[in-house]
């Protein structure tokens, strides 16, 4: 390591000795790890965040499933999911995202929970995404009957459709226990005026939106929104599309990542998501075992605080 490359370093772990994390994730900044410890980060416990609704915690690491659960039986991409799911599942992770608008995600997501006797380990979330009282049923019931469950975790009104009519029938399904929590979600900061003012008047359980390193703007007004009026949040897109992490990985990682445990840009990435106090869990989604791995090892370890990222400004010249 040559000098520049040590200052550098050296500065980077004075600046982690120095900086906390929000809330309970206090304690879990330490000094920098030794090399032979960051071997060992996928033993390490994955962190949790409590619901506000009910206290609940939830692993902050979980699955995503756009796209790559949308697999045909007994192609190439179905066979690896169930090694994704099994790599979930070993990091401690949870939280398994789906929507009727994913193709077969649901039906592949429920016959793999059930081939493999797993359905225990997950917390199953969904969406209605459909205009209409009767279809909202018709969607939902359906939904139940391909993730081969019945009861789902967490359903979500999806990008805010005919989100007064849907509410409504959450309500209903939550008192009936079909349901444990109701949500709402999005996926692009175009929404988030009407998002915010959804939020600002209804009650819900979860919120799910986007948030990466290039695109922020839910720091300003729906992040702490959420956390004032008591809601989960599930962050979607926290590579900023996958876009971000073409751009970043021929990138050497910086100096001071191997003080946060992280070995990858994907780590590093999701760390940053976590340093919001706000998000409850993040949802990368991945048809691939090794990146489901991978991403859950950011869930465990350190997460500074969003002051540690603003004195880390050279990250975000991507």
């Amino acid at each position: 390591m040559g000098r520049a490359q040590f200052l550098r370093f050296a500065a980077g772990a004075a600046t982690l000795a120095m900086t906390g994390v929000s809330g309970p994730l206090r304690a879990q900044v330490a000094a920098p790890l030794a090399p032979e410890s960051r071997t060992k980060l996928s033993t390490t416990p994955m962190l949790s965040r409590r619901i506000p609704a009910s206290g609940e915690a939830l692993p902050v690491i979980g699955l995503g499933t756009w796209q790559g659960f949308d697999a045909a039986p007994g192609s190439d991409e179905y066979c690896r999911l169930p090694a994704v799911l099994q790599a979930l599942f070993d990091a401690g992770g949870s939280v398994i995202d789906s929507s009727p608008m994913y193709g077969r995600a649901e039906a592949v997501t429920g016959e793999l929970l059930a081939a493999a006797g797993s359905r225990a380990k997950a917390f199953v979330a969904t969406k209605v995404w459909i205009r209409g009282r009767a279809e909202g049923l018709r969607q939902m019931n359906e939904s139940l009957r391909l993730l081969q469950t019945e009861r789902i975790d967490l359903m979500q009104i999806h990008n805010l459709v005919d989100w007064r009519t849907q509410l409504a029938t959450l309500r209903d399904w939550k008192a009936a226990g079909r349901i444990r929590y109701l949500g709402i979600t999005h996926y692009t900061a175009a929404a988030y005026g009407e998002l915010e003012a959804v939020i600002r008047a209804e009650r819900f359980d979860f919120v799910q939106l986007n948030y990466s390193l290039d695109e922020r703007d839910a720091e300003r007004r729906i992040l702490p929104l959420a956390a004032e009026r008591g809601m989960a949040v599930l962050i979607n897109r926290p590579f900023g599309g996958g876009g971000l992490l073409r751009r970043l990985r021929d990138r050497p990682l910086p100096p001071w990542a191997g003080a946060l445990g992280a070995t990858s840009w994907a780590q590093l990435l999701l760390k940053f998501v976590l340093s919001q106090p706000a998000v409850t869990c993040a949802i990368p989604g991945t048809s691939r075992p090794e990146h489901m791995a991978d991403n859950a090892r950011a869930g465990a370890g350190h997460v500074p605080d969003a002051a540690f990222w603003r004195r880390h400004a050279e990250l975000f010249s991507v």
